[in-house]
């Protein structure tokens, strides 16, 4: 995996994981103004996700590098995104596959009790372009 430092965010919480994944998938963007990325390519697509909390869980984590695996790793993983329900009426962009793992990976957090939340989601699509997603406060529950 690429060393990579990554943006951080500003934050009040005592504890912060970053965890690095990758996975490949394949896309294509039906519209003209796509240009190349109108046919089908592939892609080793680089991740991290940024979660921050105050509480941990009866373990001793915020989340389960597991449950993040099967989260991103696991929906992505050796595909072709645009067959994945969550692109049926969009297309699968890298700004949109980002924020599709922004709440797949919330989602797990709002299951747990100890209230952590994941704050930003880096995609790497290529070693020269990538995708930094943050959520606004309105984003959260409660």
């Amino acid at each position: 995996m690429i060393q990579q430092i990554y943006p951080s965010v500003a934050h009040d919480f005592r504890y912060e994981l970053n965890k690095d994944m990758h996975f490949a998938a394949a896309h294509f963007i039906p519209h003209e103004a796509a240009g190349v990325c109108a046919n089908m390519h592939g892609h080793t697509y680089f991740v991290n996700v940024t979660i921050a909390g105050d509480e941990l869980d009866e373990v001793g984590f915020l989340i389960d590098f597991k449950e993040l695996k099967r989260a991103i790793h696991g929906a992505f993983d050796h595909m072709v995104m645009n067959d994945h329900p969550a692109f049926t009426n969009v297309y699968p962009t890298t700004e949109r596959v980002a924020a599709y793992i922004w709440q797949a990976v919330q989602q797990k957090l709002d299951d747990k009790s100890n209230g952590a939340r994941c704050l930003q989601v880096f995609v790497r699509e290529t070693p020269t372009s990538y995708i930094c997603y943050r959520p606004k406060a309105s984003d959260f529950r409660g």
